[in-house]
């Protein structure tokens, strides 16, 4: 059995779950450790991500009560987190609450990460960023380790 598929089962068997699945298993972004660092000691609650990514995979955005498992820069899972709420809406008119609930700084900060991110990503498929471009914007919770 592979790593995330115990820590999931240990997830499991502390909650008393059964029946329940994970629906995918990821690293953050950018600076997978870093974020997954913040994802642990509960200072990020939140993330936004392109929504014309999941149209160019042809992936299903995430539900609010899905749960996924995150991974840091080696692969190895650290956490699972609840999806609390998911929205979709243009980059410059995400809130400065909820960018703050990332967890990784001020909005200033948010605002040129997920820009630089987003451009340089963007490229890969000949898209261009734009400040209006959808997206989706997660509220989380940590649900293990408490």
């Amino acid at each position: 059995m592979d790593k995330v598929q115990q820590f999931w089962n240990d997830f499991c068997v502390v909650n008393n779950e059964e029946g329940i699945v994970y629906k995918d298993a990821f690293q953050f972004g950018a600076s997978a450790d870093w974020l997954a660092d913040l994802v642990v000691e509960g200072k990020k609650t939140a993330t936004t991500s392109g929504l014309v990514f999941y149209e160019l995979e042809k992936e299903a955005i995430p539900q609010a009560g899905e749960y996924y498992i995150v991974l840091n820069g080696q692969d190895e899972p650290v956490a699972v987190i609840q999806i609390q709420s998911v929205e979709v809406v243009p980059m410059n008119e995400v809130t400065e609450d909820f960018a703050l609930a990332e967890g990784e700084g001020d909005y200033q900060f948010w605002w040129e990460a997920h820009e630089k991110f987003f451009t340089e990503t963007l490229k890969e498929y000949d898209k261009e960023f734009s400040p209006e471009m959808l997206v989706v914007c997660e509220r989380f919770e940590k649900v293990y380790p408490k």
